[in-house]
């Protein structure tokens, strides 16, 4: 992930991050196993601040200077969220990444994306996934499963198709915010987004 923010950054272009923690604990999966729901999402929030730190050590061994900002006040760790100072940190060059979701309980680190990329006025919001796109079925379990090219929010909303969850879809829709959801397991495919190359799937007002 490291290199290919590195690739991009290298094309002068100004990278916001908001990574998310599901790989250590999601708290919707912990209220179904009896920890109280916002409890949870607390503990998921912690868990977006962990890979947040990994992520900037990793970029920071490639010479990148980043910065980390939380929605959770962490003073020892990260920077707490100020908009103007994100925007300050990007434009001295710097790469941002938005840690601790929205620092409320109930909403995802894809509504903090949205919200984020909203607030500091972002070109578009790349929702780097393990599939290539979005398909009017699981790929995984329909090998006929067809890929858009671009979808318009009402039909992906209206098809019921997972971009997002509800609150960051309507998020990106109220301000026209422009999704691309691709694959950035593929080497290079950051960059191939970044350039404008057909890549994943657009979805737009």
């Amino acid at each position: 992930m490291a290199s290919q923010v590195a690739e991009v950054r290298e094309l002068g272009v100004q990278i916001v991050i908001v990574i998310g923690g599901g790989n250590i604990f999601r708290g919707l999966a912990g209220s179904q196993q009896g920890i109280e729901r916002a409890t949870g999402d607390y503990m998921g929030m912690l868990a977006t601040i962990i890979n947040s730190l990994a992520l900037q050590d990793a970029l920071e061994k490639l010479g990148i200077p980043t910065r980390v900002q939380s929605a959770i006040a962490m003073a020892q760790v990260a920077e707490s969220f100020i908009r103007r100072r994100a925007v300050r940190h990007l434009e001295k060059g710097r790469v941002v990444i938005f840690a601790g979701g929205t620092g409320n309980p109930y909403f995802s680190t894809d509504t903090a994306a949205a919200l984020r990329a909203t607030e500091i006025g972002a070109e578009v919001i790349l929702k780097a996934t393990k599939v290539d796109g979005i398909y009017d079925s699981d790929p995984k379990k329909n090998p006929q499963a067809k890929r858009f090219a671009e979808i318009t929010y009402a039909d992906a909303l209206q098809r019921q198709l997972k971009v997002m969850d509800a609150t960051a879809f309507a998020l990106c829709q109220d301000n026209q915010m422009p999704i691309i959801v691709f694959d950035l397991f593929k080497p290079h495919n950051l960059r191939r987004v970044v350039m404008g190359d057909k890549v994943g799937t657009r979805v737009i007002a």
